[in-house]
């Protein structure tokens, strides 16, 4: 096994807290609408820029992304929190000459902005964002690219995620996929894809590779 790629959202780190308050604001700001967690995990697939160009009525769409932005910026310390286990776990990976990467829907622009507020910036070897694609998740159009840019095969990875499409993603990749509910916010409570593990338990996944993989 040579590389452990993530999804990021409720996966590496709890910002989906973050990206509700953001697209909330969005949706109240320009189309004056509630909108509820639950209503916009459902639009979750494409980016944000994606979601918002999908969703909104208001066809303002360039200041309501700038908006999206302005809000996840400003809300990101307050609703974000570092995890410590998962930056435990990252540096255990690098120490063990893992390579590491992300594969996410998130926009670029974005998961920028949640690398640098927790310090994630430089560990990992390869990102592939929602820019990045022409089909998101669950299309496995991103881990190949991620799994091209790292020269390596479909079997010498591990890829991580919280949702259905990440899992999906991986199964159509050839990949062998683990689906995490280890943070306080996830995609999915029952995922209708059985993944090959499923982990509740950061220090679980060090266990499996320790016992597993090496």
């Amino acid at each position: 096994m040579k590389a452990i790629i993530f999804d990021f959202d409720g996966t590496l780190a709890d910002t989906l807290p973050v990206c509700f308050y953001a697209f909330q604001s969005v949706f109240k700001d320009f189309d004056n609408k509630e909108v509820t967690s639950d209503e916009i995990k459902a639009m979750f697939g494409p980016s944000e820029t994606g979601i918002i160009r999908e969703n909104l009525m208001d066809s303002n769409y360039d200041k309501a992304i700038e908006l999206y932005y302005e809000k996840y910026r400003k809300k990101h310390q307050e609703l974000v929190l570092e995890n410590e286990e998962i930056n435990d776990l990252l540096l255990f990976l690098k120490k063990e000459s893992y390579k590491l990467g992300i594969v996410t829907g998130k926009a670029s622009r974005s998961l920028l902005i949640s690398l640098d507020c927790l310090n994630m910036n430089g560990l990992f070897d390869v990102i592939i964002t929602g820019d990045d694609v022409s089909i998101p998740k669950p299309h496995p159009e991103g881990l190949n690219k991620a799994l091209a840019q790292l020269n390596i095969t479909n079997t010498d990875a591990i890829f991580l995620g919280d949702s259905d499409a990440d899992i999906l993603a991986g199964k159509q990749a050839n990949v062998h996929t683990i689906g995490v509910q280890w943070l306080p916010n996830y995609q999915t409570l029952e995922f209708g894809v059985e993944p090959d593990q499923r982990l509740s338990n950061i220090n679980e996944f060090i266990q499996v590779l320790k016992n597993v993989y090496n």
